[in-house]
């Protein structure tokens, strides 16, 4: 965390301090990192593997999220199932899953994570404020297959670090980004996914040409996610255009009534 961090992020990361000391006493580290490393590394679902399948096969390669509510909209969705909306989700035609598991900002839940993944056939991101080695074991412990590092929450240092240690997990890993100075920082790590978040931390504000201003950034084999923002199929066109072929959406899929045959409508 720097003087650049947003001041509701920062809040978030205190919170996940908070919760990181709490959890460390009814479970500690040394048990949990054992508890991840008896996990199957054969049931590992490939994250990565799976968006650049679609991507080489001419398709949009789609993080579909389940996310029931977030700071600045409250309550997304009511009718909360996150089996039910994964199985949906892999219906419509999505590459990956991304579950929100932040329960005081996002009421999210680990449980979440396994109903969903259980449910359907698709890998999962976790969907955290990462900041701690802890989390990194706990996700793996719960069944992700990938860890989102935001590179406005920690320092390069923190960022190499909680990448080894996921890749040594056997998890991917995907960067995000929301500025120039943060692309700088992603470029240094392995990882072939990198997040450009369009929404605007400091005031929540979202425009997508946060990802068409840092496009000329990106190098080759790098896999490219957009993320907030894309509601209609103009701009998922638009993005393709500009050979973006990965997206990260939530909130226009959590409206609907069925959110797969939604994706389906934007995306196919």
């Amino acid at each position: 965390m720097n003087n650049d961090t947003p001041t509701i992020l920062k809040k978030i990361l205190l919170t996940k301090q908070e919760e990181i000391a709490l959890r460390s006493k009814s479970l500690p580290l040394n048990e949990l990192k054992a508890q991840a490393l008896d996990m199957d590394p054969d049931a590992l679902r490939g994250f990565h593997a799976a968006m650049k399948a679609k991507v080489d096969a001419g398709l949009p390669a789609v993080i579909a999220e389940i996310k029931k509510a977030s700071p600045s909209k409250g309550v997304i969705r009511e009718n909360f199932v996150p089996g039910q909306i994964a199985e949906s989700y892999e219906k419509g035609g999505a590459a990956c899953l991304s579950v929100l598991t932040d329960a005081e900002y996002f009421q999210g839940h680990e449980d979440y994570l396994k109903e969903a993944r259980a449910a359907c056939s698709l890998p999962v991101i976790r969907k955290d404020f990462l900041v701690d080695p802890y989390q990194i074991y706990e996700a793996r412990q719960i069944g992700a297959d990938c860890v989102l590092l935001i590179v406005s929450a920690l320092s390069d240092m923190q960022l190499q670090d909680l990448e080894g240690l996921a890749l040594e997990l056997g998890l991917d890993v995907l960067v995000e980004v929301h500025d120039a100075k943060e692309m700088e920082s992603a470029l240094k790590l392995q990882t072939p996914l990198l997040g450009i978040n369009n929404r605007n931390l400091h005031t929540f504000d979202v425009t997508l040409q946060t990802t068409y201003g840092l496009l000329d950034m990106v190098p080759q084999g790098k896999l490219l996610v957009t993320e907030s923002g894309i509601f209609g199929r103009d701009e998922v066109a638009e993005m393709r255009q500009h050979n973006v072929h990965g997206f990260l959406v939530g909130e226009a899929f959590m409206r609907a009534e069925e959110p797969g045959e939604e994706l389906q409508k934007l995306f196919f």
